[in-house]
């Protein structure tokens, strides 16, 4: 059997229609040789009956290694992924939304271009939303106190080619021409097996967002590149996960509540990148104007 090249790790919670889609088109990819891609799922205590699918789905395509995680509970992004990291194979492993759709080239280019780059970190495809859009989250930078507070304050929104008001998406750069970027999404993290062994794994300290920033602000201070390859493309629904099916339809204040639950794991999320990160290079008054514009929105 040939060693295996891309390790494929799709973390599922409640999305059990999703993950079947991404499923069948993961395994109709094309370019690779039998035993060279693997799927490796991890179910975070989904109620939808995931588990029952994907083991049928599996033996509905059993020329193709597809290995089903169990989590009894919802361990989170992060620590939901690295039990996947952990049973990879893969010299590459990437990281998949569940309620994405990849093209049946998107797998074998993202290795060719991998391949092309010896100091590779990390990187990601371009990621567009159903409507054709781009999703703003797979081409960022980091969130400096500068960059957060232009886009907090909307001057990104109103000046989105500026280098001084755009630090956060860097909307001028090209978006159809391959570069280097400081932060992509999770929700199609491609990263070199030897990456993963130098830097560590995702921390699990984070619950729900900011995983993928802190790896990839790990991966830039340990000297590798993380690039942005919007030769190839795939289509996220985004922001479906954890959605149970029994509480579709009950009303406006239950996604009033999801929102808010979102929202306040992102504020959240922030402070604690900063305090990990940024607090020691900064000064204190600066810190405290960080602080005080966090605990403000915390409220809001």
């Amino acid at each position: 059997m040939n060693r295996v090249l891309v390790s494929v790790i799709i973390l599922n919670f409640n999305t059990r229609n999703y993950l079947e889609q991404c499923l069948r088109a993961v395994t109709e990819s094309k370019g690779f040789n039998a035993g060279e891609l693997e799927v490796v799922v991890v179910d975070n205590g989904s109620t939808d009956a995931s588990q029952e699918m994907i083991k049928k789905f599996r033996i509905q395509n059993s020329e193709f290694r597809i290995v089903l995680i169990e989590n009894e509970e919802n361990l989170g992004f992060a620590a939901g992924n690295n039990v996947g990291i952990r049973k990879a194979k893969g010299k590459y492993i990437l990281l998949l939304n569940s309620d994405t759709t990849v093209y049946s080239d998107t797998l074998i280019k993202m290795v060719r271009f991998g391949e092309s780059l010896p100091k590779l970190g990390a990187a990601t495809c371009r990621i567009e939303l159903p409507d054709g859009k781009i999703d703003p989250a797979c081409h960022r930078g980091f969130p400096t106190p500068g960059n957060a507070l232009a886009y907090i304050t909307g001057l990104e929104k109103l000046f989105p080619k500026s280098k001084l008001f755009g630090g956060y998406h860097q909307g001028w750069q090209d978006y159809f021409v391959p570069h280097e970027v400081n932060v992509i999404s999770g929700a199609f993290f491609f990263i070199p097996g030897k990456v993963v062994d130098k830097v560590g794994l995702l921390d699990e300290s984070f619950f729900m967002y900011g995983e993928d920033i802190d790896w990839c602000y790990r991966i830039k201070q340990a000297g590798f590149e993380i690039w942005f390859n919007p030769e190839v493309k795939i289509i996220h629904y985004k922001k479906q996960s954890g959605r149970d099916k029994r509480e579709e339809g009950r009303g406006k204040r239950e996604e009033g509540n999801i929102r808010q639950k979102a929202e306040y794991h992102f504020v959240y999320t922030m402070e604690q990148f900063y305090k990990k990160h940024y607090v020691s290079r900064y000064p204190k008054f600066v810190n405290w104007l960080v602080f005080l514009a966090i605990n403000f929105w915390k409220r809001i």
